[in-house]
């Protein structure tokens, strides 16, 4: 167990199944106390349901007509009593309930319908075209990548059977063509006013890629913006009315800030793992990955620190103990741990029954920090911090106030003669010292300048710059003497024009050197390819002396050479003293 947490209820047979998004706390009655509002999945044995718990009790459970994707409570009017409405996500629907009523349906807009297909129904009402042709030119229309999506009704007549396909038609052909998209994120965003119960938008997410925001009161929407992957977490910031930003954590693993005015969102965050879950703890953002890892960036989009979990992460949620000013992070993982962090630095480990698959901390019945756990297996579990509890202490201490080792003196040693009297001088002669600096950097650069235009000129780069022979050279001595092999690899760097007539020469001292071949003829240089040409090398001094071996490629019909390399020798062994 915790030293900062009492067990106050557990049900272990409660079968909630449902997702991290499906779980609020909310004064859905008005009253004193607060309830914790779930959407369940469901099961094959019960449809999926919307529970509502008061204390240790269930004191709600109704059927939910789809499978919900997301649940939130916020607040609409600013009538009295102030009870805030709950708004549940399931397809392309948001079901918004008010005293656990049915209070108002609203339908995600319609994508957009394939004209071609819209006309091939038309035809078909009209008994324009067969069944068969109907479906040949709706089976091409799938195949085409660059059109527009088939329509639920067309495809499913495409996987009818082909003596059901007439029944199918005669049956379905007045029903109108509706493409609808389904709902994968939801939050809120204060529209004028911060405070807890003011009114709220609602922003959405949707399988399309695309984000809205909803006005409150007429559930109009207020804006729609295209997203480059599917939003999986929203986290937003501000007010509407005044400035917002909106952290969208994004299937494809990236996470894109949404500002107010901006036509698009921008790109800030690649993740090496897909998200699990995505906080913002002040003006801090915690990510936690399916790769193990804790992460937190800041403002600036960029990386404070990373925590290697020991297991796999489950769910995230913030923890935010407003009567000490406390605020954290807590991180459920597979082997039954939830951790609480503070910044990097661990406060506090629990461990539950069984692997936490959800948990929302918050104001629950009377308590103002309550913790709501659902396990894997559809337990119930509800904690509730201590009162007394002294968060700073233990490892948490370190991440309040300043190091300690700031206060430590360091051993500076003390000034000399020396560095005094270059201090003075530095200040009496700055200018000019800079001027000096200056002035030998810009000779530093045309010598740099003069020494590569030079070597241009008399084509010494290992890489040539021609456009008729652009080649590349290297070459390399292998041997320990007196008896040395040369490789020389050349390759054409062209893309598509191959180089003829090309011939290597080879030029040394001949008291010292005696080479096998000093004239090789190259075959045509294919594009992209090495070619590799070897010759042996015999040093006839016996006096330690050694020279260079100068390489030089030819095109015939040229006078100068294209490349050259310049090879120093080693010192051959028969010539060491030992």
């Amino acid at each position: 167990m915790s030293e900062i947490w009492l067990a106050a209820h557990a049900d272990p047979v409660a079968n909630i199944h449902t997702f991290q998004s499906c779980m609020t706390l909310s004064n859905v009655y008005g009253q004193t106390n607060h309830q914790c509002v779930i959407a369940d999945n469901g099961d094959l044995s019960w449809p999926p349901k919307l529970k509502v718990y008061n204390g240790t009790s269930l004191s709600y459970d109704g059927n939910i007509v789809e499978t919900p994707t997301a649940i939130i409570s916020f607040h609409v009017d600013t009538t009295e009593p102030r009870i805030p409405a709950i708004a549940l996500a399931a397809g392309p629907y948001i079901y918004v309930y008010k005293n656990i009523r049915p209070y108002f349906k609203f339908t995600v807009p319609s994508l957009e319908i394939n004209q071609l297909e819209q006309d091939l129904w038309n035809q078909a009402k009209a008994d324009k075209i067969d069944v068969q042709m109907l479906h040949d030119m709706l089976e091409s229309i799938r195949s085409d990548s660059d059109a527009v999506p088939l329509t639920p009704l067309s495809t499913k007549f495409l996987q009818t059977a082909p003596h059901q396909r007439s029944h199918f038609v005669s049956v379905y052909r007045e029903n109108p063509l509706k493409r609808q998209t389904v709902i994968t994120a939801l939050e809120t965003l204060k529209k004028s006013h911060p405070d807890d119960d003011a009114i709220s938008c609602l922003i959405i997410g949707t399988e399309n890629k695309d984000m809205y925001i909803l006005d409150p009161e007429a559930f109009t929407v207020l804006v729609k913006q295209s997203l480059p992957s599917q939003p999986v977490f929203l986290r937003s910031t501000g007010l509407y009315d005044v400035d917002y930003r909106i952290l969208v954590a994004c299937r494809n693993g990236n996470v894109l800030v949404m500002k107010k005015g901006a036509n698009s969102p921008k790109f800030c965050i690649t993740l090496n793992s897909h998200p699990i879950g995505i906080e913002r703890i002040g003006k801090n953002i915690v990510i936690a990955t399916m790769d193990k890892n804790l992460l937190c960036y800041n403002n600036k989009i960029k990386n404070l620190w990373s925590i290697p979990m020991p297991s796999n992460i489950t769910c995230l949620a913030s923890m935010d103990f407003k009567a000490k000013t406390f605020k954290g992070v807590l991180v459920g993982m597979d082997n039954n741990e939830i951790r609480l962090y503070r910044d990097k630095f661990l406060v506090d480990t629990m461990t539950v029954p069984d692997i936490p698959a959800m948990m929302q901390f918050g104001k629950y019945d009377r308590e103002d920090s309550t913790l709501i756990v659902i396990t894997k297996s559809g337990g119930l579990h509800i904690f509730i911090l201590k009162r007394n509890v002294d968060l700073s202490a233990g490892q948490a201490s370190a991440s309040v106030g300043p190091s300690p080792k700031q206060f430590q003196k360091l051993n500076v040693p003390r000034k000399t003669k020396t560095f005094v009297d270059q201090t003075l001088r530095e200040r009496e002669h700055g200018v000019a010292m800079h001027r000096q600096f200056q002035h030998d950097l810009y000779r530093l650069r045309l010598t740099t300048a003069q020494n590569f235009a030079e070597a241009l000129q008399k084509k010494m780069m290992p890489i040539s710059n021609s456009n008729f022979a652009p080649l590349k050279l290297s070459a390399n001595v292998q041997g320990i003497g007196p008896m040395f092999r040369l490789t020389i690899e050349v390759m054409n760097t062209s893309t598509n024009h191959p180089i003829m007539g090309s011939y290597v020469v080879l030029v040394t001292n001949d008291t010292l050197y005696v080479l096998e071949k000093s004239y090789i003829s190259l075959p045509l240089l294919v594009p992209s390819l090495t070619y590799t040409v070897n010759t042996m090398v015999r040093c006839t001094s016996d006096q330690g002396i050694t020279d260079s071996i100068n390489v030089f490629v030819y095109i015939k019909g040229k006078c100068s050479p294209v490349l050259t390399a310049i090879i120093d020798m080693p010192a051959s062994e028969s010539m060491i003293v030992v």
